[in-house]
């Protein structure tokens, strides 16, 4: 004879509750709604930075300013005198993926990182960087949480 256990009271009202806190927090969430972003060269603007172009893909929008996504085009060569100035963003999250070209950046407590066509990293929120160089045809996607933030300059 198979012996089956059974869950205690205590340990099935903690599953209840932690499934309620789950809904919950789902539900708290802002609304989304669908969006789509087709590539056009007229839908890059000025954006953050002076030696480069951005592509707003309209996910800020369609989420109630919960994220923001863009491509980020450099239009300019690299210019250590304007581009390589320490800074931070303050986000709850920040992921970059190089589409074209390459791209070089030095983050605090961690060195100095090239990233190539299909590299991706994460910079944690408020993580002290400074761009150290960038192909002529780089380009980036960055994906940040909140849609909002606040760039820190440190120089």
């Amino acid at each position: 004879m198979a012996k089956t256990k059974r869950k205690s009271k205590a340990s099935k009202e903690k599953s209840k509750s932690k499934k309620k806190a789950a809904t919950k927090q789902a539900k708290a969430r802002r609304p989304q709604r669908f969006t789509v972003s087709h590539h056009r060269e007229e839908d890059f603007d000025a954006g953050l930075r002076a030696y480069s172009a951005y592509r707003d893909l309209g996910i800020a929008l369609a989420t109630g300013g919960m994220v923001r996504a863009h491509v980020i085009r450099m239009t300019k060569p690299f210019n250590a005198a304007e581009v390589a100035i320490p800074h931070y963003h303050d986000v709850d999250f920040q992921m970059v993926y190089v589409l074209k070209g390459w791209f070089s950046s030095e983050f605090e407590g961690e060195g100095v990182h090239t990233f190539h066509a299909g590299s991706c990293w994460i910079q944690p929120p408020k993580i002290k960087h400074t761009v150290r160089g960038y192909s002529d045809d780089c380009e980036l996607l960055e994906i940040v949480l909140p849609a909002d933030f606040e760039t820190v300059t440190l120089a």
